[in-house]
């Protein structure tokens, strides 16, 4: 075959060829160019899946908003037991030390009770343990002398006892009769109420000294032994 004829053939196809490509690129630029002009926010309606997909993301911003109502609910109603535990807890904290308090209270009073009971009967004790305290003087003497009468059954009044002490030996405990009968026989009247030995030794009374001359011994001796002879020492008016 010519070589002018191959390359004359080849040449026709090349160009119808070209044509063809050209209108292809041609037409893909317009398409691309208005493409490109259509507004970013704006709608296509290319394919039926947009509003499929629109209407997707509302659901999913509703079901969104519904577990944050539902989650801030459920913190609610944590937060409300949590509240109501607390206050459960400090009424029962405040029940305890109102119980501690009323127990300590009681316990306080009682023991100022008893404290007050031991003071009292301290006092008691000490006062009944505690002797009366007499003057050493006539008059100490026969308070006490009647005293311990009392105690003993002994009758005599201060009067009847103060007036034969008076005769007998003036209020003095250490008197001594060295002139009657008595004292001829060797036994004299001594003390207060001048009482031979052998009288004070039968009429002594027990718990006062075995002295002749103690004041209070000689006065309760004396006593006994009037009131065995005589009823009382408020009838005797003269030596006896």
């Amino acid at each position: 075959m010519p070589k002018h004829i191959l390359t004359r053939g080849h040449g026709r196809a090349l160009t119808r060829h070209h044509k063809i490509a050209a209108a292809g690129v041609a037409a893909l630029g317009a398409a691309a160019i208005g493409f490109s002009a259509v507004p970013s926010n704006a709608s296509t309606a290319t394919t039926a899946e947009a509003p499929a997909q629109t209407a997707k993301v509302a659901y999913s911003t509703q079901q969104i908003q519904g577990v944050k109502a539902d989650v801030n609910s459920q913190l609610a109603g944590a937060n409300v037991k949590v509240e109501q535990i607390a206050a459960k807890k400090q009424a029962a904290a405040e029940a305890a030390a109102k119980k501690k308090a009323a127990a300590e209270a009681k316990a306080a009073k009682a023991r100022q009770a008893a404290e007050s009971a031991s003071r009292s009967t301290e006092r008691a004790e000490v006062k009944k343990a505690a002797p009366k305290k007499y003057g050493n003087n006539l008059d100490g003497w026969i308070r006490e002398a009647m005293s311990i009468m009392k105690k003993n059954g002994i009758p005599g009044s201060y009067e009847g006892i103060h007036r034969n002490i008076m005769r007998e030996s003036s209020g003095n405990p250490k008197a001594i009769n060295l002139w009657d009968i008595n004292a001829q026989k060797g036994i004299p009247s001594k003390g207060l109420l001048q009482v031979i030995p052998p009288t004070f030794e039968a009429y002594h009374v027990k718990g006062t000294p075995k002295n002749i001359y103690d004041p209070v011994a000689n006065i309760v001796a004396a006593c006994n032994y009037a009131a065995d002879k005589y009823g009382t020492m408020d009838n005797v008016d003269s030596a006896y």
